[in-house]
Parts: C-alpha cells; sequence; structure tokens
C-alpha cells in the first residue's frame, strides 16, 4: 500500500497529514527532551551541590540565554548555553514582545533551589537561538512587590520564564517555542508548581505579527556628503573629532553621542585613503524621538560639507533637495508614531531588544 492509499484510508488530505506528522515529531522531541532533563537533573545531584558563586554567575538574567545573536540581514535578536551570563543588563520581561511563563508556588522558594534546577539546563541542548529572560516576585512581606532577576538567598512566589518572540533574525519557530515550553513544563513539575502557560499557536501568531511590524519599521536613514576633492584621511579625522565625533572600536567609522547615548554613525572608511565621501547612518527605532536624530545628524553633514568642501547627496549622487528633506521628515513622524502605537516607542529598552 503507498503513502497516497493510506492517506485515503484514514480519509486524510495532504495538509492534514502534514500537520499529524508535525505534531507527531514535536512530541517525540518533547519526550526525548524530557528525559534528557531528568537525566541531567539526576547527573547534576550525584555530582553535588554547586558553590554559591557559581550558582550566582550562573543566573539567567538577560544574556546569550537561548541565546543572543547580533544579527540578521534584514530588519539583528549564538549558541545556546542556558543559563550563561555575561554582564547584567537593565531589561525585563516585556509581554509585548515576549511569550512568558508563570510558575506560582504555594509556599515560598528558595533562589538557590530554582537556580540549581535551571541550572541543569546546560546539561540538555536546546535548539532555540531566541533570547530568554527569568525573574522572580520576592515572597518577603517586605521586599518591594516587583520582579527581580533570581538571588540564591531570596525566597520567590511565583517565577516568570519569558523567550523573545521576534528579532531582527525574524519570528521564533514552532520548534524553538515548543522546546522553551516543555522546559518550563519540566521546572514546574520538578519544582511543584503550578503553571500558567500561552498556548503555542497563539504565541506563534504573535511572534508573526511582531516580526512584521518589526520588519516595517526596521528603517536606517542615509546621509551622504561627498567632496568635491578627496580629503587627507588626517584632515578628516580632525575634522570629524572637531565635530563631536568619536572614532569607534575598529578604527574605520565615526559615532556621535548625546548624553552618552549613540545617536548616529558613520559608514566605515579605508583610515589609510583619502576620504571621497561620508555617510552618516541613523537606526531609526533605536533612538528616541526627543532627540530629534535626522535633524541633528542632517545639520552635522552640513557642517561636515560646509567645511571640507562638499555636498549633501541621495544614494544616487543627485543633490539632496529641500522636497525630499521634508518627505523624509513626513516619514518618520508616520514611523515614530506607528512605533507608539506598537507600545514599541523608539529608543526604548523594548525597541532596543527588538530590534538589536
Amino acid at each position: 500500500m503507498d503513502l497516497e492509499q493510506f492517506m485515503t484510508m484514514l480519509g486524510l488530505s495532504d495538509l492534514q497529514f502534514a500537520l499529524a506528522v508535525i505534531g507527531l515529531l514535536i512530541l517525540i522531541s518533547v519526550a526525548i527532551l524530557n528525559l534528557k532533563y531528568a537525566r541531567a537533573r539526576r547527573k547534576a545531584k550525584a555530582a553535588g551541590e554547586y558553590s554559591a558563586d557559581d550558582r550566582f554567575t550562573k543566573e539567567p538574567s538577560f544574556g546569550p540565554g537561548f541565546a543572543e545573536a547580533e544579527d540578521r540581514a534584514e530588519p539583528s535578536f549564538g549558541e545556546i548555553n542556558l543559563p550563561a551570563v555575561s554582564a547584567p543588563e537593565s531589561f525585563s520581561i516585556d509581554p509585548r514582545i515576549d511569550c512568558v511563563i508563570t510558575l506560582r508556588f504555594d509556599e515560598g522558594i528558595s533562589g538557590k533551589e530554582i537556580l540549581e534546577e535551571i541550572n541543569t539546563w546546560n546539561e540538555v541542548p536546546a535548539t532555540s537561538t531566541a533570547r530568554w529572560m527569568c525573574e522572580g516576585l520576592n515572597a518577603d512581606v517586605d521586599a518591594a512587590e516587583d520582579w527581580e532577576a533570581l538571588r540564591p538567598e531570596a525566597s520567590y512566589s511565583e517565577l516568570q520564564l519569558a523567550i523573545q518572540l521576534a528579532s531582527r533574525r525574524g519570528p521564533i519557530g514552532v520548534l524553538e517555542l515548543s522546546d522553551f515550553c516543555s522546559r518550563a513544563q519540566a521546572l514546574a513539575e520538578t519544582l511543584g508548581s503550578q503553571i500558567d502557560m500561552p498556548s503555542v499557536s497563539a504565541m506563534l501568531d504573535s511572534a508573526k505579527e511582531l516580526d512584521s511590524m518589526a520588519a516595517e519599521s526596521d528603517i536606517q536613514l542615509s546621509i551622504n556628503v561627498l567632496f568635491d576633492e578627496a580629503t587627507p584621511g588626517a584632515n578628516f579625522d580632525a575634522l570629524m573629532r572637531k565635530r563631536g565625533f568619536r572614532l569607534s572600536r575598529n578604527g574605520r567609522a565615526y559615532e556621535f553621542y548625546s548624553n552618552g547615548a549613540l545617536i548616529f554613525t558613520s559608514a566605515e572608511i579605508d583610515p589609510n585613503a583619502p576620504v571621497k565621501q561620508v555617510t552618516l547612518l541613523l537606526e531609526v527605532p533605536l533612538v528616541s524621538h526627543e532627540e530629534r536624530a535626522f535633524e541633528r545628524m542632517l545639520g552635522e553633514g552640513i557642517e561636515i560639507a560646509q567645511a571640507a568642501h562638499g555636498r549633501l547627496v541621495d544614494d544616487n549622487g543627485i543633490n539632496l533637495t529641500e522636497a525630499a528633506v521634508i518627505s523624509i521628515r513626513q516619514h518618520l513622524d508616520v514611523l515614530y508614531a506607528n512605533l507608539e502605537k506598537s507600545g514599541v516607542s523608539a529608543g526604548s529598552s523594548t525597541a532596543s531588544r527588538l530590534f538589536s
């Protein structure tokens, strides 16, 4: 009996059969993951307790959790080492861009115990490249009722696990999300907690919507300054520094800051060659509207052009006109308004995560 006859006998369409196969594969992967997780747990406990310092350094703060990537070629959120931690960052779980799973305990449970269980995730390979985070609600009645990064010495009444739904790499995939959810379920069973978890299908729909919004809003503006004659590298460097630019770490680009925050940059140039053109670049979603980043970048472009005998041109080398500038301003107003409406205002920590 061939496959088509088998499907006909079961009364399944091609789509229904494909969905059934995908569902079966997910169930198998979850079962395998649970077995590996249980084995890793036994192995970790047999090896003895972690030292307090080890537990603290592996606390699942925001970092390469399910993995942090630096790029996606179009509108960029590496390898998974669940809870590996770099320097602490002041980001928090945000339901606007995260799938949030809540664990509730009948009695307060120590951060030490939670961290010991989460640290066993290092023993189980993961499939996700999405960012994940973990926060606890302190059970101490005298503590502020805020979610916080887990601390071994604290006690918690609730726990939140979250994975980022989209980034410049695109929306999270079904296997990635299912993997994360199965880990959360296993943790809830181990800790004896209640679990509040959204459906995978609903979160996948949210991820697609979020990615679509991000792709439409992930705009990079550029202003080109074309010089009448090539400017010697040393002269150009002196000019940029005089205008308040800083040389980037790789020594091939310049950065413009305001109040300690990066506003816009230049495209890379050859530091050993005369400069014929410099392009200023603005990542629109990453800078607050209040910074008036485009106006400041335009102003710097004009000043550089005047000082080094150049002119502002578009990407085709045609002089930038006042009409073109007005059109850009109008598009920016719409873009900022759309970001605000979506709850991901430009320059916010949420935008920094989504468009990083």
